[in-house]
């Protein structure tokens, strides 16, 4: 099993740019895809981004290709998410989630408490 914690979330303008960080302890981390997620006020939680184990490969959502980049680093046991030109509907808590298959979210097991990101306009 492994434990998640989330941090980096916060109040940022229309266009700004925040980085999310994922903290893994427990089972070993480089045994996990690693993905973020996120969940808007009164909707349903989306998948936002997934790597593989080695982080040679990345999966994105359509809406946020371009904008978001996923990576990991195995030896800080963390995965960071990179988000630049924020737009008011990011606005959401995001989640980490480790889990088997970096392009199926319906294999993700594991999840962390998640963080606000909130994007003004």
């Amino acid at each position: 099993q492994v434990q998640l914690v989330e941090s980096g979330g916060g109040l940022v303008q229309d266009g700004g740019s925040l980085r999310l960080s994922c903290t893994a302890s427990g089972r070993t981390f480089s045994v996990y895809a690693m993905g973020w997620f996120r969940q808007g006020p009164g909707k349903e939680r989306e998948f936002v981004a997934g790597i593989t184990r080695s982080g040679g490969s990345t999966v994105y959502a359509a809406s946020m290709k371009g904008r978001f980049t996923i990576s990991r680093d195995n030896a800080k046991n963390t995965v960071y998410l990179q988000m630049n030109s924020l737009k008011p509907e990011d606005t959401a808590v995001y989640y980490c989630a480790a889990g088997s298959v970096a392009n199926d979210p319906d294999r993700y097991d594991y999840w962390g408490q998640g963080t606000q990101v909130t994007v003004s306009s």
